[in-house]
């Protein structure tokens, strides 16, 4: 991970087209890979969100260095209402997928309670007095 010497944030108008550019060009990766992760929780593919997981890390670490750019203060001196739509929709899709993956868990969670619970409600797999 390459280090950068924080800078003060700067009005829209000040900053650079590239530094905008890059992080709608960041966010739109997200946004994509937010895209491909719902896929692959639809079809339960575990090498892909592997994969995901992965890509979504790199991602958060290259947003995070581009906020360290800025001292830590990203939305001051960059956000436009591009980027900040482009954030509002990977929150949502985040958001969404977080709710898939949480429902997938409480599925499993349930099933296993099913099969691990005799007729006394007692769990099966517990050891009894």
């Amino acid at each position: 991970m390459t280090t950068h010497t924080p800078r003060v944030a700067v009005p829209h108008e000040q900053t650079s087209g590239t530094d905008r550019q890059s992080l709608c060009g960041n966010l739109r990766q997200m946004i994509a890979v937010l895209q491909k992760e719902r896929q692959a929780l639809a079809t339960l593919e575990a090498d892909t969100l592997n994969a995901i997981t992965r890509d979504k890390d790199e991602l958060c670490g290259r947003l995070a260095d581009f906020g360290a750019e800025f001292g830590g203060e990203v939305g001051v001196g960059i956000i436009d209402p591009e980027a900040r739509a482009l954030v509002e929709t990977a929150k949502a899709l985040n958001d969404v997928n977080r709710r898939v993956r949480n429902l997938l868990a409480a599925n499993v969670s349930g099933r296993l309670d099913a099969l691990g619970t005799d007729r006394s409600g007692r769990h099966a797999y517990t050891a009894h007095p």
